[in-house]
């Protein structure tokens, strides 16, 4: 699959492995593990190749968030993003890194 960013703090998390802006700061681990997470997108070649990475939680969102799926980072973290087919290819756009709000756990 082809990984594409919707913001550029994501991409800087990924290739950099922090990003500039004090806003998006993470831990180190929590962004290890973040390029660990992409890294299993990219090498995924369709959606259904992840389920078998049972720590990842992949779901389908639903309400507000209607289009998107996401995986986990870990428990406290998960990764936001949106799938689109092209061609012979899926596209997934990386939306968001969030924490997860108390009522998650």
């Amino acid at each position: 699959m082809e990984i594409t960013f919707e913001k550029e703090y994501l991409s800087d998390l990924y290739y950099k492995g922090k990003c500039s802006d004090k806003k998006h700061f993470f831990q180190p681990q929590i962004i290890k593990r973040y390029i660990r997470v992409i890294d299993i997108l990219q090498a995924a070649e369709r959606v259904e190749d992840l389920f078998p990475f049972h720590s990842l939680n992949y779901e389908v969102l639903k309400g507000d968030k209607n289009g998107r799926e996401s995986v986990r980072v870990n428990d406290q973290y998960r990764v936001e993003f949106k799938t689109e087919r092209v061609v012979n290819d899926t596209v997934i756009t990386v939306c968001n890194i969030l924490e997860l709000s108390n009522h998650y756990k």
